[in-house]
């Protein structure tokens, strides 16, 4: 065994990852309400790249709660719209070397991505997908029955069962990361270069000023503001009404599971758009399964015999020695869902109010790209081209994102 873990058991003196929370102050230049990913992201780029001082972090639960806690880490940059390819391709890349720019291992692991066929259309989508994909500059190409049985030797390839295997989109640059792992990174950083995380910390009001948000009102007490960032994920439509922003949002619970572990034996991760179901295996052994958004609206984060029985069906039919696996432990989120399936980022139409919402089921692999992005929104007043496919005058101009293809069950 080695010494230093040795130490570490026995209860030798460490350094605490994050200060104690400290009190509120009177006021602060920029508040970013979310504890989340994309919240500490941003405060952390502010920091970072523009040397953001007097900011705080506000988070009504324990650090990184919501779905950043209840996602299934698949980081991806597959998609259809050249802007959204853009946009996750940078996501993509920053975190390739997030470990390092955080000095935080965040457990990154490149495992390749394989979005199945099971009909001559869904061949036709997987081309358009992969060509388009080519032309922004990510690896995307169609392969065939025989190279998705190399790539993945434990699918069912049988022709002989209701949805055969016909090809797949193989995605080299799909990966995994750890979710607490990223969150935990970002505060850490973003604390040490002088932002103030401040968790139980609930937003319950806020205070106009002519087209401004003066003060924000909190159960731990109330606070001048200069500017506001939006990161609430589920709660984007109770916040944004606070400010008197309407926005064109449902919330829809997005369930998810892990069975018992094992020796590692998948390594890409395996989506099917068709059968409304995705697994990878995580580095503790666990198969991560996962499927489509609840048909219904809600704000619970509560599991459903239901949606379990609907993913179990089409799993085991890809993947039959599953039947001989317990299932560990099944859970929820609360997903914020556009029509066009794409985020809204930028800013809004309360003056430096800006928003970070509607991701759906895409908000952890959006992370860094999101926190870098709207950091520039922030400390500029202007959206970055980055995300301008993406802002809130889309739904009033008509010129919505077409993802939802590509966007609905590959998480």
């Amino acid at each position: 065994m080695p010494f230093s873990l040795l130490k570490y058991g026995l209860g030798a003196k460490r350094k605490q990852v994050l200060p104690p929370t400290p009190p509120l102050k009177d006021s602060y230049d920029i508040v970013v309400i979310g504890g989340g990913g994309h919240g500490l992201a941003t405060a952390y780029y502010l920091a970072k790249r523009y040397g953001a001082q007097n900011v705080a972090v506000l988070e009504k639960g324990w650090l990184a709660s919501g779905n950043t806690a209840r996602n299934t880490t698949i980081i991806r940059s597959n998609y259809l719209t050249s802007g959204a390819i853009q946009f996750f391709k940078k996501s993509v890349e920053l975190y390739q070397g997030l470990s390092n720019d955080l000095g935080y291992n965040i457990m990154f692991s490149p495992r390749g991505h394989l979005t199945l066929a099971h009909s001559d259309a869904a061949m036709r989508t997987s081309r358009w997908r992969a060509e388009q994909n080519k032309l922004n500059g990510v690896r995307s190409e169609v392969i065939g029955r025989k190279e998705v049985a190399e790539l993945c030797p434990q699918l069912n390839m049988s022709e002989d069962i209701r949805y055969p295997v016909l090809g797949a989109l193989y995605h080299a640059d799909g990966a995994t990361a750890r979710h607490d792992a990223v969150a935990w990174g970002y505060a850490k950083r973003a604390s040490e270069m002088g932002v103030e995380i401040h968790t139980q910390t609930e937003v319950v009001g806020m205070d106009l000023n002519g087209n401004k948000v003066d003060k924000i009102h909190t159960n731990r007490g109330t606070i001048k503001v200069g500017k506001v960032v939006q990161c609430v994920a589920g709660a984007s439509l109770k916040v944004a009404e606070m400010a008197g922003i309407k926005l064109p949002i449902r919330a829809l619970p997005l369930q998810a599971c892990v069975s018992e572990p094992v020796k590692p034996l998948l390594d890409p991760i395996i989506v099917s758009g068709s059968l409304a179901v995705y697994i990878s295996q995580s580095a503790r052994g666990e198969f991560v399964m996962g499927g489509e958004i609840d048909p219904y609206p809600g704000a619970t984060s509560r599991s459903s015999t239901e949606i379990k029985e609907e993913m179990m069906g089409p799993m085991l039919e890809l993947f039959p020695f599953l039947a001989n696996m317990k299932l560990l432990r099944q859970w929820g989120g609360i997903a914020d869902v556009t029509d066009d399936y794409s985020p809204i980022m930028g800013l809004s139409p309360v003056d430096d109010y800006f928003l970070s919402a509607g991701w759906g089921t895409l908000g952890f692999k959006a992370i860094p790209a999101g926190g870098y992005a709207m950091a520039d929104a922030v400390a500029t007043g202007k959206t970055p081209d980055l995300i301008k496919t993406f802002s809130l005058e889309r739904f009033s101009d008509m010129s919505l994102v077409g993802e939802r293809a590509a966007a609905a069950v590959g998480h």
